[in-house]
């Protein structure tokens, strides 16, 4: 895979977890049960986590992180109407959203996990992280199944 590709869909990445890490910390904020602000809190650190780690693998493959960060429209569609399920204060719609941004999130992964001739220590990384959002994800929608 040639550099500027990997670069992209790199970039493409960081961008979706930004989106998730600042969904996280608004609903963290937001959110008034103890026991969804903890998970919140939990997979917005996550996210910053994968950020750096990403940057990090950009940077020894001297990518350059787009400083820019031109959200994609529809990443940050996924989480927008987070701020309306918030201020209805209801749980289960505020899950709904971040059911909706988690879908996003696994399907950047399965993207990036596609991509032919990823250096090694890159795509284990990107593996681990894949894990992690779909476990997240998986969290996310049983709590909102059994939020009331």
């Amino acid at each position: 895979m040639e550099a500027k590709a990997t670069q992209a869909l790199l970039n493409e990445l960081v961008e979706t977890l930004k989106d998730g890490q600042k969904g996280y910390a608004d609903a963290m904020t937001d959110v008034e049960d103890p026991k969804l602000k903890e998970t919140f809190k939990k997979y917005a650190a996550q996210r910053a986590g994968y950020i750096t780690e990403i940057e990090d693998q950009m940077f020894k493959l001297d990518l350059k992180p787009d400083e820019s960060s031109s959200v994609t429209g529809t990443v940050h569609r996924a989480w927008i109407d987070l701020k309306s399920a918030l201020t209805s204060k209801d749980n289960k719609a505020v899950l709904n959203e971040c059911e909706r941004g988690e879908d996003y999130a696994v399907k950047a992964y399965q993207t990036a996990l596609k991509a032919q001739d990823l250096p090694t220590p890159l795509k284990s990384v990107i593996e681990k992280q894949y894990q992690g959002v779909q476990e997240a994800h998986n969290t996310i929608r049983t709590l909102r199944d059994t939020a009331k």
